[in-house]
């Protein structure tokens, strides 16, 4: 029996979700806006509450691991991290393009042959993407791909995709028209998917050293107003 409190903030969204044995107790979330920073803790606080649950009765603390923006990441981690420290538990991290596609599989309870293809917004018309199958493992792993008109030509001749995410938009606009490609504009991430990765972790014991466990940023760091670096 694991009760786990899961972080999300690799994106614009920020959630937070506490549950036993992979089953939803509490769940506080904004979908809008820059404001981890401001938030996650009232959210931790509130789903604890909610719940009537003292930290300390927590078996672990789950994290979205990313890819996505880089301040979101490093917020939700450094957060995760500091409950571990103080409350002596484990660490479990969870890839973020998984996790949307849990919400994805939840949320539209597609035929077991279609693959998810999340998409995360990164810069121009880049984004963090994959593809899953609907055991949930990666047939493709986590990349950055500049999208264009033939990007998954090949793949949507055979196979149905399920395409969403931040990202999704861009590609809706320039790929070429296909039976076979689904767009869903209402899946976002949230903590809730996290859920059942995170207990299959737990189960697994699959934990991460917390003192080294870093973001998987996937990308350098970048910022319009920083000069590049030339070394």
């Amino acid at each position: 029996m694991a009760l786990i409190l899961n972080i999300e903030t690799a994106t614009d969204i920020c959630s937070v979700a506490l549950a036993r044995d992979g089953k939803l107790l509490s769940l506080q979330e904004k979908t809008e806006g820059q404001s981890h920073a401001k938030l996650l803790t009232s959210f931790i606080s509130g789903c604890l509450s909610d719940a009537g649950v003292d930290k300390k009765e927590l078996d672990a603390i789950a994290v979205s691991k990313g890819p996505g923006s880089f301040t979101g990441l490093r917020i939700g981690v450094a957060t995760a991290k500091g409950l571990c420290y103080a409350l002596d538990k484990p660490l479990i991290s969870v890839n973020t393009l998984l996790s949307i596609s849990r919400v994805c599989q939840k949320n539209l309870k597609p035929d077991s042959d279609v693959l998810f293809c999340p998409m995360i917004d990164a810069r121009r018309m880049e984004v963090y993407t994959a593809l899953v199958d609907s055991a949930f493992s990666f047939i493709r792993e986590t990349s950055a791909d500049i999208l264009n008109e033939t990007s998954f030509a090949e793949l949507l001749q055979v196979r149905k995709v399920i395409f969403f995410g931040d990202g999704m938009p861009k590609f809706k606009k320039v790929r070429q028209p296909s039976a076979n490609a689904v767009f869903a504009d209402e899946i976002r991430p949230s903590a809730t998917g996290m859920i059942p990765l995170s207990e299959q972790s737990y189960n697994q014991k699959n934990f991460e050293e917390v003192a080294y466990f870093e973001p998987f940023y996937l990308k350098d760091f970048y910022s319009p107003h920083l000069p590049k670096s030339t070394g």
